[in-house]
């Protein structure tokens, strides 16, 4: 499970150190191989390999004839990109991928449990500085009775 949040900052080719307490992690999994794609909350995501392939299938097993389905598939199918760590535990980050999230030199990268969030710092700040509250309509059905 991956948590927590690290501070880091992208190359001037682009690439991304992952930070040392995941990497070993990363690279017995899979051999290093990640898959990064766009979320629609414009950050990037990353998974393991083993990770991504389930929800690709799934996603892609839906129908494409519904145009929320459609979009989905196209941002987020349409954007994976294979990447692999190099011996130094760095990934590259495809150009087309940091035009989307808008990435620029300062990233911040999310633990999500199975996954990663790779975000510009600046729009993380500003994200946490909302204060991350339910927002307008109260907790989702599912968070009724949850407890920290």
């Amino acid at each position: 499970m991956f948590r927590g949040v690290t501070q880091l900052a992208l190359d001037n080719k682009g690439r991304l150190a992952i930070p040392a307490k995941h990497r070993e992690t990363l690279a017995a999994r899979d051999d290093g191989h990640l898959v990064l794609t766009a979320d629609p909350g414009h950050c990037l995501l990353l998974y393991p390999l083993s990770e991504w392939e389930p929800i690709q299938q799934r996603l892609m097993a839906l129908s494409s004839f519904n145009a929320q389905i459609r979009e989905l598939q196209r941002r987020l199918v349409g954007y994976a990109e294979d990447v692999v760590m190099d011996a130094s535990g760095r990934i590259l980050v495809p150009p087309a991928l940091r035009r989307y999230a808008q990435l620029d030199k300062a990233v911040v990268l999310v633990g999500q449990g199975a996954k990663f969030e790779l975000w510009d710092k600046e729009s993380w700040d500003g994200r946490m500085d909302q204060g991350g509250g339910p927002g307008q309509g109260g907790l989702p059905p599912e968070l009724e009775g949850f407890s920290l």
